[in-house]
């Protein structure tokens, strides 16, 4: 115990009900965390249904598929994307909105959408 080593960096949480300073706060009221989860599960939503429509697309010319399993899965992709366009619309997000930005990395999702 006794004093700290200088050297040693602070707990940024420090000791119970004692203020810290303002860049280890993080100002959030209930809507907006209700937003930011909401646009990051759909984000997470729509690249899971941009991959399976790849991977869909990939089956299709490859051949796999029969006719009818080819208007199936065409039917239910469409109406996967329709769903996602109407909970953008619902929580007031567009598509742009779900695309994450990776720094160096570029964007999460293609901008050909």
């Amino acid at each position: 115990m006794g004093r700290p080593d200088p050297g040693e960096q602070p707990d940024p949480l420090g000791p119970p009900g004692r203020a810290e300073s303002p860049r280890w706060r993080i100002a959030a009221d209930a809507e907006t965390v209700e937003r930011d989860l909401t646009r990051l599960v759909l984000t997470l939503v729509e690249l899971l249904r941009q991959l399976v429509e790849r991977q869909s697309v990939r089956r299709m010319d490859q051949g796999d598929l029969s006719d009818e399993q080819i208007e199936t899965l065409g039917v239910t992709l469409m109406r996967l994307e329709e769903a996602m366009d109407d909970l953008c619309d619902r929580f007031g997000l567009t598509p742009a909105d779900l695309n994450l930005d990776l720094g160096p990395l570029g964007t999460l999702l293609p901008t050909d959408r």
